[in-house]
């Protein structure tokens, strides 16, 4: 699941810095930033040294993802919006949110502990990459994105609780994740806000 995330994540920060234009320097580091930071901040909060730090295969890993991005790049006018990436952001945002929650079990944190981990490792890298990008987090105003973490989350300590395996859990979580975010992106789905409720109630 690790993996996994951090490819897909290298690859959509990468092909976002593309859009504005960065440098290859910038590219690399928007693209990492997107993929390490999640997991990093997860690890601090279960008190144990970042991934990242630990072994050069996750650096390599992210130097993929970010490759991959601009190789997309120079086949294709508007790689962020691609199906490719977007698929690929669903699919890293389901790794993560699920590799979050494996750990944070592992470290015994309570049910609200297991969600809360799950959704930062998962979206905590895109905030900080839109921070780089000097722009608000998409996260707290776009999209039906983070509430997609969260649900997986959710599905991860509901199926522990009912006594699934590990590995079961770990499915449910990634499904769930994965299938609420391409579905959001298909139907364009967005959370309220308080403007929808003032033009509904006039």
């Amino acid at each position: 699941m690790n993996t996994v995330g951090l490819v897909a994540f290298a690859l959509v920060g990468a092909s976002k810095a593309i859009r504005e234009e960065f440098d290859v320097f910038g590219i690399v580091i928007v693209g990492l930033a997107m993929a390490f930071a999640g997991g990093a901040t997860r690890d601090l909060l279960v008190a144990r040294v970042p991934l990242a730090l630990q072994s050069p295969l996750e650096v390599s890993l992210g130097l993929l993802g970010v490759g991959l991005a601009i190789a997309l790049s120079v086949g294709l006018s508007s790689p962020d919006t691609h199906p490719v990436t977007l698929v690929s952001d669903a699919v890293g945002l389901g790794a993560f949110a699920t590799t979050g929650a494996i750990v944070a079990t592992d470290a015994g944190v309570s049910a609200f502990g297991v969600v809360a981990i799950a959704t930062i490792n998962a979206v905590g890298g895109g905030a900080f990459a839109d921070i780089l990008l000097d722009r608000a987090p998409f996260i707290l105003f776009e999209d039906f994105y983070a509430s997609c973490a969260v649900l997986g989350g959710v599905a991860y300590w509901t199926a522990g609780t009912l006594g699934a395996t590990g590995s079961t859990a770990a499915v449910a979580c990634a499904v769930v994740t994965v299938g609420t975010r391409l579905v959001a992106v298909v139907y364009d789905w967005h959370l309220p806000t308080v403007q929808n409720f003032r033009r509904f109630s006039g």
